[in-house]
């Protein structure tokens, strides 16, 4: 039963990392162009 749930939670951040601009930009209200252009810039 605990790897079930752990499977499920790895998954679930795997899904959140994949799709990080989209999420990103429906929390905080801009436009997804925005936060990638800033999580550009954060990596170099």
């Amino acid at each position: 039963m605990w790897f079930l749930i752990l499977v499920i939670i790895v998954g679930v951040c795997a899904l959140a990392y994949v799709n990080r601009v989209t999420l990103l930009s429906k929390m905080l209200g801009q436009s997804e162009t925005r936060i990638a252009r800033q999580l550009k810039r954060k990596r170099s």
